[in-house]
């Protein structure tokens, strides 16, 4: 029998889940004028208040996140504390570098700010401003949302697979798809893939579709938590 506090822990992790995700596609999109536009030093000014509402909306991007690794925490600490912590902090570190990540936008706002209201600009000077900028979004976009996304997801995967907090077939698909997202970041990161490519989209979608299908399970159904007493600590 689940009570009333685990159904609503369940309900208020999976909302967080879908919030975060539909953050993370909005804010990106947004982005988009000075992040794929050749023109960005010209036309982001043009764009300020689209590109404000991409800031806030990946601010509520690291909320959520931030949310969703408080919520699990307890649950997976009953199964091993430091499971549970290593969880927490590796969602905490990928909130920190979706926030340095929206400062490096707005950075990028101010830049075209400067540029257009700046009579006769230097601008190589700014292009290679603009483009360290842009540098910086893209290291915290790999290693935030990919990098410490795999390695996040495939703890908790873990815990309920062993704990069948959730279904464990579930657990097992989020465990293959926290790989893929962590492979699609080392190729990344090693040059192999672009980091917009066909190769990683396809590597991060089984993270999105699992997040999805968890997230609907949470809400609907809710964890299992009787099989946590007696596999409290367990080893891992």
């Amino acid at each position: 029998m689940k009570s009333s506090g685990t159904k609503k822990d369940a309900v208020i992790t999976g909302v967080f889940f879908i919030v975060a995700t539909v953050a993370a596609i909005v804010g990106l999109r947004l982005y988009d004028p000075v992040l794929n536009n050749a023109n960005y030093l010209t036309l982001g000014v043009s764009f300020s208040n689209q590109i404000i509402t991409g800031a806030i909306s990946e601010l509520i991007l690291a909320c959520t996140a931030a949310g969703t690794g408080v919520m699990l925490y307890p649950y997976l600490r009953k199964y091993n504390e430091s499971l549970g912590l290593g969880y927490l902090s590796f969602r905490l570190l990928e909130v920190v570098f979706i926030l340095v990540g929206i400062v490096s936008v707005l950075a990028l706002l101010s830049l075209s700010q400067m540029y257009t209201s700046t009579p006769a600009p230097d601008t190589a000077t700014y292009a290679a401003m603009g483009g360290v900028l842009k540098a910086i979004h893209g290291w915290t976009f790999m290693l935030g949302p990919n990098f410490m996304l795999g390695i996040n997801t495939f703890i908790y995967s873990y815990v309920f697979f062993k704990t069948d907090l959730v279904p464990r077939k579930l657990a097992a698909i989020g465990m293959v798809s926290a790989i893929c997202i962590f492979i699609a970041a080392i190729l990344e990161l090693f040059g192999v893939i672009p980091q917009i490519s066909a190769w990683g989209v396809l590597l991060a979608m089984p993270v999105f579709a699992f997040e999805m299908v968890l997230a609907f399970w949470l809400i609907r159904v809710g964890f299992n938590p009787e099989s946590l007493p007696k596999k409290e600590q367990k080893v891992l």
